[in-house]
């Protein structure tokens, strides 16, 4: 296995994570908070696919999957405090979205050359993933960072265990 196998590996699996604990839950559940003071699933969502296509527009300038107008703002950290469901999106719409951002991450870690992923990353990222390599992991194991908030909303709303 090289490197981008391994890096499309993990972010497969992210994505297949993500869906399992979104797949029956509904736009109204998206808003529940795991915990006090944390961000509901659909802003954790809506996180999660801005700051992809943000990341990979970083890695490879003009790859990352064009959003609607306003999206990253909808999902900024000034929009974290709000329950109002009308601010948010249908979670079709989310999982339409996060489609869209992980074909344009895997078209942009084929579109890079293996032999660069050793070159330092970004500047505003070095202290966070100093290589390019590191970039990409970051892209595809983001998902994984939040899918685990979802599980106690998962068990507080009495779903089944699904992985």
């Amino acid at each position: 296995m090289q490197a981008k196998d391994a890096i499309r590996e993990a972010a497969r699996l992210g994505q297949m994570v993500l869906k399992a604990y979104t797949g029956d839950l509904t736009d109204a559940e998206l808003m529940k908070r795991p915990g006090p003071g944390c961000n509901h699933i659909a802003w954790q969502l809506g996180h999660l696919i801005a700051s992809e296509a943000s990341l990979v527009n970083m890695a490879v300038p003009g790859a990352g999957a064009a959003l609607p107008e306003g999206f990253a703002e909808k999902h900024s950290k000034e929009t974290v405090g709000s329950d109002d469901p009308t601010r948010f999106c249908t979670k079709q719409e989310y999982l339409d979205l996060l489609d869209k951002s992980f074909a344009a991450s895997m078209a942009a870690l084929e579109s890079y050359p293996e032999a660069s992923l050793d070159t330092p990353s970004p500047e505003p990222l070095r202290g966070l993933v100093p290589t390019m390599g590191g970039l990409f992991t970051l892209i595809a194991t983001h998902t994984m960072m939040h899918a685990g908030q979802f599980v106690p909303v998962r068990r507080a709303l009495g779903k089944p265990v699904v992985i």
